[in-house]
């Protein structure tokens, strides 16, 4: 039932033969999945410096307390400290280890923004059946035209192999960290903020929904009808926006088929198609501190920039990040003036793949570089470096990931968009007040559940 269609998996030897050298890895590469490769495909041995540890088999089992699904986590790791502190004074001494987005948020916010390091721990796994369809798409995942699309992949890490030239490691890398593991279904309350200058914010509370067809435990490649995840979002507060809704059905390529968005006025209780919801068109609730392709760190098509894979890279980078999210900790604690509370924060050192985006001759977008770091386990991309037109550096995004261990799996609690020029940032996905926090199943709706009359029918309830 987890498992790609059979006829795929019957073709895998065929694949390997006659895709191009690039499309895929061979049957005996693949092998090392599992085996001195994790299932997704990073290296189980740590570093030769014994800071970065082997992966032994991720975190896959709750702390004693944990109920289920829907209850704010209890930190795994109570007991770690702070093995030490960057800060301006001594980031020289750690230059190597720091992205130039850290480095330009200390020298930005040098009395306030600082880095707290804890021992590194990757906690990182998936289910079963999710490292055997990754096993498959290892021998049998292509890259549609010059990174617009995704074939012969499902229900797993597309590319656990990186292979090829550097701009088609680039690409791959980018399209395991859009189809990656985050579960089948998810539902929750949540809050994004845009904090001014001055600490001040306003709540934008909305509940949303998100079916990921690419898992869909029931299907196969043959059913995603192009379309790897459908999300609904009920805007809820502050009153000049509640109401509204939006709901996106994400495609596997958008030169084909763009992302289908459709948005729901309360006012004039009317479903619309909302054709402007890609690359750098605004977000109305992020203030003009995130633009649409900025969702989930990053999102979308690949087809405006140059793309360039440039190794790996050991870095501090936000890992296990649970006690910014503890049931009851107060916004006001969480958030400070110009960047998150960093004694909330846990930072590790781990290994990272960059790739650098550079926008092509012609095309539009505020972004004129992008450099992704993106975590060599989850393929989350954690940080991100964000250039304008004129090469300087502009907005340093952070994700901050935990391991949801009823998955398994890691991915962010919350992202965070600063914007050094304007000194504001915007986070992404506050629920520490709220009741429950994501609640995940393996339940498959109905296609209706995701159609605009489906939109329109339960925003007017």
């Amino acid at each position: 039932m987890y498992n790609k269609n059979a006829i795929l998996g019957g073709l895998l030897a065929f694949s390997v033969a006659s895709a191009p050298a690039w499309a895929a890895v061979s049957a005996s590469e693949a092998a090392r999945l599992g085996q001195e490769l994790t299932p997704f495909g990073s290296p189980k041995a740590g570093n030769s410096a014994g800071t970065i540890p082997a992966w032994t088999g991720g975190l896959t089992e709750p702390p004693p307390g944990y109920e289920g699904s829907g209850q704010h986590h209890i930190n795994p790791f109570p007991d770690d400290e702070v093995l030490f502190t960057i800060t301006p004074a001594n980031m020289d001494q750690y230059e190597e280890y720091l992205t130039d987005g850290v480095k330009a948020m200390l020298e930005t916010y040098p009395t306030t923004f600082r880095v707290p390091v804890y021992q590194s721990r990757r906690t990182h796994a998936v289910p079963d059946w999710v490292a055997e369809n990754t096993r498959e798409n290892a021998v049998s995942a292509e890259i549609v035209g010059q990174g617009e699309g995704l074939d012969g992949a499902f229900g797993g890490y597309p590319f656990p192999i990186l292979h090829g030239n550097d701009e088609q490691k680039a690409w791959q890398a980018v399209w395991n960290h859009l189809t990656r593991w985050r579960g089948v279904n998810i539902t929750r309350r949540s809050s994004e903020v845009a904090v001014q200058t001055n600490g001040d914010y306003s709540l934008v509370t909305s509940q949303q929904e998100a079916f990921f067809n690419y898992y869909n435990p029931e299907g196969g490649e043959e059913d995603l009808d192009n379309v790897i995840f459908y999300y609904l979002s009920f805007t809820q507060s502050p009153p000049r926006l509640a109401g509204g809704a939006i709901l996106i059905h994400e495609t596997l390529n958008q030169i084909i088929n763009p992302r289908n968005g459709w948005g729901y006025n309360a006012g004039q209780r009317r479903v619309r198609r909302a054709p402007n919801l890609g690359y750098d068109s605004p977000i109305a609730a992020a203030d003009n501190l995130r633009t649409a392709d900025d969702t989930d760190i990053f999102n979308g098509a690949l087809d405006r920039y140059n793309w360039n894979y440039e190794g790996k890279r050991e870095i501090y980078i936000p890992y296990n990040n649970y006690r910014i999210g503890e049931k009851g900790l107060p916004y006001e604690e969480i958030l400070g003036i110009s960047h998150l509370n960093p004694d909330l924060t846990r930072w590790e050192l781990h290994r990272v793949h960059v790739v650098e985006a550079t926008l092509k001759d012609g095309e539009r977008h505020i972004y004129g570089k992008r450099r992704f770091y993106i975590d060599e386990d989850s393929w989350n991309t954690v940080l991100l470096d964000q250039y304008d037109g004129r090469g300087e550096l502009w907005r340093v995004t952070m994700g901050l990931p935990k391991n949801y261990y009823e998955l398994p799996g890691v991915w962010t609690v919350l992202d965070v968009y600063h914007d050094l020029q304007a000194r504001r940032y915007h986070v992404l996905g506050l629920d520490t007040e709220e009741a429950n926090t994501r609640v995940f199943t393996n339940e498959v709706p109905n296609k209706r559940y995701f159609s605009p009359a489906s939109l329109r029918r339960r925003s007017v309830r």
